[in-house]
């Protein structure tokens, strides 16, 4: 019977030990990397407030788009003796409200901007005004 001496799996690559491994009572932990002191960017009551008013922002937005496409949709399945009636002549109710979702969309666009203007933008300029002259601060130190 043979034997063969080359391992069955390749060998795990040398460790790095921060001690000597035939001296392992003289361990020292290693120097973790410090970092510098910061203050806080801002204050957490703005933050908070932007993230509530980007949240508002958001919901106006998309309920405005969702939510006339959700009536559509409903329109369609539970009344479509409504959605194939003539308001015109050749123009169903269906099709019309299918050609205003457009419309509705720019609305939803518009008001996601407005909402922005009104009441995002103000407190991200607040924010990075106050982070300017943190960093002007800490320039200066």
């Amino acid at each position: 019977m043979s034997y063969d001496t080359s391992p069955s799996y390749p060998r795990p690559p040398a460790q790095q030990y921060p001690y000597d491994p035939a001296q392992p009572w003289q361990y020292q932990e290693p120097a973790a990397p410090r970092l510098p002191r910061r203050e806080a960017l801002g204050h957490h009551s703005d933050l908070r407030l932007l993230r509530g008013a980007y949240r508002w922002q958001r919901r106006v937005a998309t309920l405005t788009a969702l939510g006339y496409f959700t009536l559509f949709l409903v329109l369609s399945a539970y009344a479509p003796s409504f959605m194939t009636s003539d308001i015109t002549p050749g123009l169903p109710a269906g099709l019309l409200l299918a050609l205003v979702q457009l419309p509705v969309t720019c609305l939803a666009v518009a008001l996601y901007e407005h909402t922005a203007r009104r009441s995002v933008d103000p407190i991200a300029d607040r924010i990075r005004k106050q982070a300017e002259l943190d960093a002007k601060r800490e320039a200066a130190r």
